[in-house]
């Protein structure tokens, strides 16, 4: 009989999505599940993106360029300069979301072999595409009890090696909602010059920062001209998970036409999404003034309910719209498990994401998980409550 691949073999499961059987039997038993395992915001796509899409005046649906049409990157150029991100619409490729973007970038600076340094915990697909690609991931851990801060910057020189490519950020960060300070990106920025490194900052969430605070891009940095390459995607800024658009952008022109002709070998981005995404960029301010409002009401409701648990550590969000929850129990995966076949509160249980799936450290994170406040406040109130509820009556 014929084997499947052992990269196949190696490909990690989702934390996010191996659940999904699970919450699919507990639909059956007419249980009623609220989400927290998945960033899918229930924030409405902006109706300018919507109505583009609807009233088109295509004839045929055809390709675009590889590169993503030229207005619509003259677009993207325009909306990071109006974010101080010196970028222009050469420097960018539009991709299949923002997880194509990270296969091309990783496909175009990495050889099989090489490596790249991650502080962890970090979005758990990343594994993924570093296998899908023979890249091995180096992880440098940031610690709950630091709220996930930058470690030191020994902790990555001594982990450098030379197979070391890259160092990989997201920024504000999933899982952890943490936000990079100015100061934390010039130390990096120090580290990949100092090393002839890149520096790839997944930043899909700029837009959503609390209490004030400002997020700054690796492209802020002039100094990371040739060395910094920023990951992009409309799911989050707009709610438009299903448009399935991302780009990548480097001033490093070896960089972006490398990446290029992985753009070319998948033919062009879906026409439709760019249309409703270019659309998009048109979306006034007061979308985003609500929606922040919104989503720094939702983390204060949630950080709060959950410090009143006995027993539970909250990582406390600047950024994005997660936390990394350190719970009472040995292995979240079990409990989350538990929480979908054998628990309920008259009728309603909860689904979280084990955060274990978010670390490449062997056995670090079991008793974490990582939960999304994309629910309204009433419904996160009440998933705190059925949290508390389980806690109690779980038995490890």
């Amino acid at each position: 009989m014929p084997s499947v691949s052992t990269k196949g073999k190696n490909m990690p499961e989702s934390p996010i999505r191996k659940l999904v059987p699970f919450a699919e039997k507990a639909y059956k038993a007419n249980k009623t599940v609220y989400h927290l395992n998945i960033g899918q915001p229930d924030i409405k796509s902006p109706e300018i993106a919507m109505k583009a899409v609807s009233e088109h005046n295509l004839e045929v649906l055809a390709y675009t360029r590889s590169e993503g049409s030229e207005e619509y990157r003259k677009k993207i150029s325009a909306y990071y300069h109006r974010n101080n991100i010196p970028a222009e619409a050469n420097d960018i490729i539009v991709t299949t979301g923002g997880s194509e973007a990270l296969l091309f970038a990783m496909g175009s600076i990495a050889d099989v072999g090489d490596e790249i340094i991650i502080p962890e915990p970090f979005y758990a697909n990343y594994n993924g595409f570093a296998t899908a690609s023979g890249i091995s991931i180096v992880p440098v851990i940031s610690k709950i009890e630091d709220n996930f801060a930058l470690p030191p910057i020994s902790e990555f020189e001594k982990l450098i090696t030379p197979k070391t490519k890259a160092i990989l950020i997201c920024n504000p960060g999933n899982p952890t909602g943490y936000l990079y300070s100015k100061e934390e990106i010039q130390t990096l920025a120090e580290i990949v010059k100092k090393h002839d490194l890149f520096l790839v900052a997944d930043e899909v969430y700029r837009e959503f920062t609390y209490d004030g605070s400002k997020h700054y891009s690796i492209l802020e940095e002039e100094s990371l001209a040739q060395h910094g390459i920023i990951i992009d995607s409309v799911s989050k800024r707009y709610s438009m998970c299903g448009a399935r658009i991302g780009c990548m952008v480097s001033r490093n022109k070896e960089v972006i036409a490398t990446a290029l002709k992985f753009a070319q070998a998948r033919l062009s981005p879906p026409t439709f999404a760019q249309i409703a995404s270019e659309a998009a960029l048109e979306t006034p301010q007061s979308y985003f003034d609500d929606v922040i409002t919104e989503y720094q009401d939702r983390r204060n409701t949630l950080v709060k309910a959950l410090k009143a648990i006995p027993g539970v550590t909250v990582g406390e969000p600047k950024g994005a719209f997660y936390c990394i929850v350190q719970l009472p129990v040995k292995n979240s995966d079990a409990f989350a498990q538990w929480l979908l076949e054998e628990f309920d509160d008259n009728g309603e249980t909860i689904m979280v994401a084990p955060a274990a799936g978010f670390y490449s450290t062997q056995g670090v994170g079991l008793n974490q998980v990582r939960i999304a406040y994309v629910l309204n406040k009433e419904s996160l109130i009440r998933a705190v409550e059925i949290l508390k509820i389980a806690l109690e009556k779980y038995k490890d």
